[in-house]
């Protein structure tokens, strides 16, 4: 199958995906589209919103219908590294045999992932990044696809124990829930109070996932988008010398080369969704707000006045 036919059958896989998930998910699109974006592309994504905003079931959803294994972990302040990276116990012959945590699935829900402690995020750390995880000096490989779908309330903060800078950064995008408008919430009320129940097809499996990987990368990106991708992320850094007053005013600290990497990605799986062969400026612009929000870092000033990361980065286009 050629590159241009296998985008044409991405754009109506992708088209039926979102009907089935709108099956159980009222509206929602955007986050839906941006979860979908960083599984094409590989990536994992940090979802911020407060409880009760269908977070897990829009998650089990995705999973129902990409045909890959789904697991849940509630972080709590005391949970250790072993509770989901798994242990080795004494079997009956006296020999230590591995017992797999639910670290080992194709999506991963981190549940509130600010309230376990910086040990148990770290545990967490290098099965995203190097898709393994060490015990006991030997390292076992994760089954691909991977992704980690972390959630986050904005609102709670106390006794939580914030994501450190780097580990941010290695979420591709942090997507924002907002709350449902009314005729939404009606339907979902509806819905959710009623007998029925809805039957989510599958549409994908790991293998075609992963072949949807492959092809993303394989779309040419012209020189001036790169480009234009790399400026922007160079933009937010507000102690270059050629940093514009507006950042110096506002940014404390900028986006660094992730960010640019996951811009020119994710525009590429964005001009694919929408039937393109190639990314333009507007697709790294559509995508600009999910990959830079979490990776600027604002001054008091900023908080002050109430300037939000959206209106930083929509300054910068």
């Amino acid at each position: 199958m050629s590159d241009v036919t296998a985008i044409e059958n991405l754009v109506k896989k992708h088209k039926a995906l979102k009907q089935e998930i709108a099956k159980v998910i009222v509206g929602q699109n955007q986050v839906i589209d941006q979860i979908l974006l960083s599984i094409y592309t590989g990536g994992h994504s940090l979802l911020i919103g407060v409880p009760g905003l269908a977070k897990t079931l829009m998650v089990n959803t995705i999973a129902q219908t990409l045909g890959l294994n789904f697991k849940r972990i509630q972080f709590t302040p005391d949970l250790m590294p072993s509770d989901i990276l798994g242990s080795e116990v004494l079997d009956q012959n006296r020999n230590f045999k591995f017992i797999k945590g639910p670290i080992f699935s194709n999506i991963i829900l981190a549940d509130e992932i600010n309230r376990t402690p910086p040990k148990t995020q770290a545990a967490l750390l290098e099965a995203m990044q190097e898709r393994a995880v060490t015990i006991a000096g030997t390292q076992h490989k994760l089954d691909l696809p991977y992704f980690v779908l972390a959630t986050q309330n904005p609102i709670e903060q106390e006794g939580t124990y914030p994501l450190p800078e780097a580990q941010l950064d290695r979420f591709m995008f942090a997507i924002e829930l907002k709350y449902p408008s009314v005729q939404e919430e009606i339907q979902v009320v509806k819905n959710t109070t009623s007998d029925s129940k809805a039957v989510i097809n599958t549409l994908f499996s790991a293998e075609e996932i992963i072949a949807v990987q492959k092809l993303i990368r394989r779309i040419p990106v012209p020189d001036n988008v790169v480009e234009y991708a790399v400026k922007l992320v160079n933009k937010t850094r507000s102690n270059l010398d050629t940093a514009e007053d507006f950042v110096k005013q506002y940014i404390d600290w900028g986006a660094g080369p992730r960010a640019s990497q996951n811009l020119v990605l994710a525009a590429k799986a964005h001009a694919a969704i929408n039937g393109k062969f190639s990314p333009d400026i507007e697709d790294v612009k559509a995508v600009s707000l999910g990959i830079l929000r979490h990776r600027i870092i604002k001054n008091y000033k900023a908080e002050a006045e109430n300037i939000s990361e959206e209106t930083i980065i929509k300054h910068l286009w």
